[in-house]
This record gives C-alpha cells, sequence and structure tokens, in this order.
C-alpha cells in the first residue's frame, strides 16, 4: 500500500528507483496506490504520463478524492445539490456528472474543499473572511485532501487539510477522506479482496504512518518526504524522537523507497 506524492513523485518528477522498487514487488505480491489526492484515478493516471510513471507498475489506484466522489454520489441520490467548489479547477474530475449545481458560498448547500486555489502564492489566511462567510451560514465541508502540505519539486504547498483545519477551528464541521481516516482502508481492502498480510508505504507521519498505525497494518516510513528537515539522521535514536512527537511508530525507514 504504497503513498504517491513525495514517494513516487515529488509533484515534478517521478521518482524512478521507487517505480522498480514496484516492479519488484509485483513479483511477489500486489501493490495498490493510496493517495490523499483530491481526484479520481483518470486524472492522477494523466499526471503519472506527465511525469514518466509506468501504468503498469501497480494492480490498482484509491485516492481521497474517488473516496469524495463515492459520497457525494449518495448525497445527490435525492436531487441536484447545491454545491461551492473551494479549490482549483483541476479538481473539478470529484463531481463531473453528478447531479451538483456549483455555485458561491451564499447560495451553497455544502462545501467541496479539495485545496487553495493558487496554491504556489496563497497561504491558508487568505481564506479567513470566506470560511467565516461558510459558517456563518453553517456549511458542511467535505475535504477531499486531508494533508496540510505536500512537496512540489523543493517547495511545501499548502494543502485542502490546512484549510479544514482552520474552518474547524471557527467552529465549522468537516467530514474528511482519505488517509488517516480507517474508511479509506475498507475501500482499499474492498477494491484488492483476498489481501491478507500489508505493507503501508509513505512519507507523511501524520496520514500515511498515523493512518497504518490506526488499523493494524506495519508501517515503513519514507524519510525525504515532508519530513526530510526534520530527519537529521536515520540513526535509531533520531527517528524514535522524531515518531514519539507525533504519536506514531512504524516498523522501519528509509531515505527513499528502493529496493
Amino acid at each position: 500500500m504504497c503513498d504517491v506524492w513525495g514517494v513516487l513523485h515529488d509533484g515534478r518528477a517521478g521518482n524512478l528507483l521507487a517505480v522498480t522498487a514496484l516492479y519488484e514487488f509485483r513479483k511477489r505480491g500486489r501493490v495498490v496506490l493510496l493517495s490523499n489526492a483530491p481526484r479520481p484515478k483518470r486524472d492522477v493516471e494523466v499526471m503519472f504520463e506527465r511525469f514518466g510513471i509506468p501504468l503498469d507498475c501497480y494492480d490498482e489506484i484509491v485516492t481521497s478524492g474517488i473516496a469524495a466522489r463515492l459520497d457525494l454520489e449518495t448525497r445527490t441520490k435525492g436531487g441536484r445539490l447545491k454545491m461551492f467548489h473551494l479549490g482549483p479547477e483541476r479538481d473539478s474530475g470529484i463531481f463531473e456528472g453528478l447531479d451538483i449545481e456549483t455555485t458561491g458560498i451564499e447560495s451553497a448547500e455544502i462545501v467541496l474543499n479539495s485545496g487553495l486555489f493558487d496554491d504556489e502564492v496563497e497561504t491558508p489566511d487568505d481564506y479567513n473572511d470566506r470560511l467565516a462567510l461558510m459558517k456563518a451560514r453553517n456549511l458542511l465541508m467535505l475535504c477531499a485532501n486531508p494533508d496540510w502540505v505536500v512537496q512540489r519539486g523543493g517547495k511545501l504547498i499548502w494543502c485542502a487539510g490546512a484549510l479544514a483545519d482552520a474552518y474547524e477551528k471557527i467552529g465549522g464541521e468537516v467530514v474528511y477522506y482519505g488517509k488517516p481516516k480507517p474508511e479509506i482502508y475498507d475501500l482499499v481492502r474492498a477494491r484488492l479482496p483476498g489481501a491478507g498480510r500489508w505493507l503501508a508505504i509513505g512519507d507523511g507521519m501524520h496520514t500515511d504512518i498515523k493512518g497504518a498505525n490506526g488499523v493494524g497494518i506495519d508501517a515503513l516510513f519514507i524519510a525525504d518526504g515532508i519530513h526530510g528537515e526534520e530527519v537529521a539522521d536515520m540513526s535509531p535514536e533520531h527517528l524514535a524522537n522524531l515518531f514519539a512527537r507525533a504519536g506514531v511508530h512504524a516498523r522501519a525507514a528509509m531515505r527513499a523507497l528502493v529496493w
């Protein structure tokens, strides 16, 4: 069960050594890519093609965007849903084809949060007024990406999880999809039935590792991801201190995913 962003690519280019590792593992077992990307499988694979990641190094993809779409499908069975989409147009695949009318905050019945409109320049503080208006209307927020930050090249980019946290701090109600919520692991198991022993691989202590811990799956921590600046060395003592501060534990750690 391998994370994508920070393990398989850095938001700019694919990690071919990680791709080789997945190929090698597939000689012995199956690989599901589990990502907090707020996008359907189709859009993730378009990005893979751009980054040079082959589409045959894994068996299945499960994303928080897929989980969010499944919920939206249920919510629209009773009729058209008026929704404010907080996030970039590239994430609209989450609700494409559903009986949803996108509106402003003033007319919305619900909010889909997939991230910042311009994550290259904006921060969560730029959204204080919009979040306050959502709270004033008591709108439920659906967070399609629990991550606070993600790596893009050598830069950390704010994500939907940071906006959701800010909304909760002013009293807003949020539903989260993806890691570390246990429901996403149920979806993974449903997509790969019959799998027995699992290994979760990821670079996020508060998502990948915490989520694996919560459902009793062994975890392999990848250090050169979003926590890269915190990992001064790979000594067991230093890593144990980092894990203790985050309230997680891992079976093993590597700088990067290699075979």
